[in-house]
């Protein structure tokens, strides 16, 4: 066996050989191979930068959706505040003006009653001055022992014993 120098140095030059093949494949690699695997990277790193980007955009207009849609929703609840406060103002005229429909309504009524208790009031003492004046005349007429036909003694006498009667009330009373 030989020494490793001889070994080395092969003398019939496959040395350079392996030495040129490895060369081709080393420029074949640059070449052909790494040139579009190079390629495929840099458009993955774009795609990549570009999707970023893209994800940023979308992050700031959605942020700023957020800011609208809270100051939208604010806005809303101001508004739907000021719509109850106004409900309950409209609501509290409606609620006085009709407390104030009916207690006119009622002094209406009241009033129509009392005009009513006043006129059936006077219709009974006329209906009862008229019966106490009949019965009078006929009490009269039996106590006298004569007819008190004559309408101007009898009303004179029914208005007398009228009058007495009302005396009396007056004073029983007082």
């Amino acid at each position: 066996m030989g020494s490793i120098a001889e070994i080395f140095l092969l003398p019939n030059g496959t040395f350079f050989v392996e030495l040129a093949v490895f060369l081709f494949i080393v420029y074949a690699m640059m070449k052909w191979i790494i040139p579009p695997i190079n390629k495929a990277m840099e458009e993955r790193q774009t795609q990549i930068r570009t999707s970023l980007e893209a994800a940023e955009v979308a992050r700031a207009d959605a942020a700023a959706a957020d800011t609208e849609r809270r100051a939208a929703l604010d806005e809303g609840r101001r508004q739907a505040s000021e719509i109850i406060a106004a409900a309950q103002a409209d609501r509290t005229v409606i609620v006085e003006g009709a407390r104030r429909e009916a207690a006119d309504a009622a002094a209406l009524v009241t009033a129509r009653a009392e005009a009513s208790l006043s006129a059936e009031r006077a219709s009974t003492l006329a209906s009862l001055h008229r019966e106490v004046g009949a019965l009078a005349v006929s009490l009269a007429s039996k106590v006298v022992g004569e007819s008190l036909t004559d309408d101007a003694r009898a009303r004179a006498t029914v208005d007398r014993f009228i009058a007495d009667l009302e005396a009396q009330a007056n004073g029983a009373t007082n």
